[in-house]
């Protein structure tokens, strides 16, 4: 795999026992990754590597929420949760993923970049600030007791009403696109008005088409508005389930319910109060529960839905989404800012772009909303395109997904490394805007043709 986690200042902190631990980690994924390129190494030494990483981990995580509760962090337990997540629901999905593919090289490439990147967005976010550097991105969650419970009450909702056995797949989601979504917000309030507290539901096309749809006959295969008015209501009906589990609740009732644009939904998720974020795979789509309390969006985010227009707002946010041009989707992965966003202003115009900065952070969002296209960064830290691409490559569903590097180097030698994984063309960055949209135009109407 060519590839080494590099130990930079940055990620010290500043705690000498957590820092140590640190760079202890960083070496184990280190030996990890060199020795993956082994080929002749044995499927058991293999297992024994990593079942060393994991428990190595474990015990960092155990000791470094002991010292947080030495100097009394007030983040200790959204800390503690984000360690539980990994624990529970990343680390047994990728040892599930090692032991069906029997430890092939690209599982154990997952493995290894989805931990690196783990790893360093960690230290270099919620570890940086125990000691003040910064803030946790997550410092609003519930506290962790309550956010278990919830979790439990709401895949029990889960199964009750659509006889679905979900699990949850992040426990803290940051309002990525997956696939056709509806975006449902829900405000509650107590009659005084002084507390109010927001609910948003995402729900996978799919979902509401194969849950309430079958449940009303539809067989049309699309949204209607009978569909979206039975989905309001028994949404208002889990939502209100969730209620009476949570007694700090007591008294609140529906004020005011909102159909949102993906764009209206983001703008959630640049503020700091989250207090739960949940993603949830059904088997049948994905659906996202999210909470603010107390209220912070303005007054007007989106016109209320009430008794006197429900079927005329519904008409007309069907009508929106029918006419939202269907443009193809690129994803643009590379760890420069300034590239990302130079290539997003580039094609917006013409194209649907998502960007992430990280190879790992890549295949996550390849999962939830497929691309028609990738446009990948060759040479990022950790977890690079060649990685990427072969850890796609190695998955039926997306073998056939169109990846073009991007690349600031176009010696012979980088180009013959790059034609050798067999992209579907590369594009150098030094290239003028005007040429690269031009490429990339062509590239989709050859394969059109």
């Amino acid at each position: 795999m060519e590839s080494q986690l590099v130990w930079r200042d940055e990620y010290n902190i500043g705690v000498d026992v957590l820092d140590k631990e640190h760079q202890r980690l960083f070496k184990i994924i280190n030996k990890l990754f060199a020795f993956s390129d082994e080929e002749k190494k044995s499927q058991w030494a293999c297992q024994e590597g990593i079942k060393y990483f994991k428990d190595h981990a474990v015990k960092h995580f155990a000791e470094e929420e002991k010292y947080m509760a030495s100097i009394n962090y007030e983040g200790l337990s959204t800390h503690r949760l984000l360690h539980r997540g990994f624990r529970k629901n990343t680390l047994p999905a990728l040892e599930a993923e090692l032991e069906q593919s029997k430890y092939s090289a690209g599982s154990v490439n997952h493995f290894l970049g989805v931990c690196a990147g783990w790893l360093i967005g960690h230290t270099l976010t919620e570890d940086r600030a125990i000691v003040g550097e910064g803030a946790s991105k997550w410092l609003n969650l519930l506290p962790e007791e309550e956010h278990e419970a919830l979790k439990k009450v709401i895949i029990q909702l889960v199964y009750d009403m659509f006889h679905l056995e979900s699990h949850v797949i992040s426990e803290t989601y940051s309002g990525e696109k997956f696939g056709k979504g509806v975006y449902y917000r829900l405000v509650y309030g107590t009659q005084d008005q002084e507390e109010q507290c927001e609910i948003f539901l995402v729900f996978e096309e799919r979902l509401l088409i194969n849950t309430v749809g079958k449940a009303l006959g539809v067989e049309t295969g699309r949204l209607d508005t009978m569909l979206i008015s039975a989905a309001r209501y028994t949404a208002q009906q889990f939502v209100r389930r969730i209620i009476e589990h949570l007694p700090d609740m007591e008294g609140y009732e529906l004020k005011e319910e909102n159909l949102l644009t993906y764009e209206q939904f983001r703008s959630v998720f640049e503020k700091k109060n989250l207090q739960v974020s949940l993603l949830i795979d059904t088997g049948e789509g994905y659906f996202s529960y999210c909470a603010i309390a107390p209220h912070l969006l303005k007054k007007g985010v989106a016109v209320p839905i009430g008794a006197e227009n429900a079927v005329a707002e519904i008409e007309k946010y069907l009508t929106q989404k029918q006419e939202e041009p269907v443009k193809r989707k690129i994803l643009v992965v590379d760890d420069s800012l300034t590239i990302r966003q130079g290539m997003k202003n580039l094609l917006e115009e013409d194209y649907d772009v998502a960007m992430v900065d990280s190879g790992v952070a890549a295949i996550r969002c390849i999962i939830l909303d497929r691309p028609d296209l990738v446009l990948l960064d060759y040479e990022m830290p950790v977890c690079n395109g060649k990685q990427v691409l072969e850890m796609l490559r190695s998955e039926n569903s997306f073998e056939g997904l169109p990846v073009i590097f991007l690349t600031g180097r176009t010696d012979p030698e980088t180009v013959r490394n790059l034609v050798s994984m067999r992209p579907d063309g590369y594009l150098a960055k030094y290239l003028k805007p005007e040429e690269i949209k031009k490429k990339i135009d062509i590239f989709f109407e050859t394969r059109d043709s």
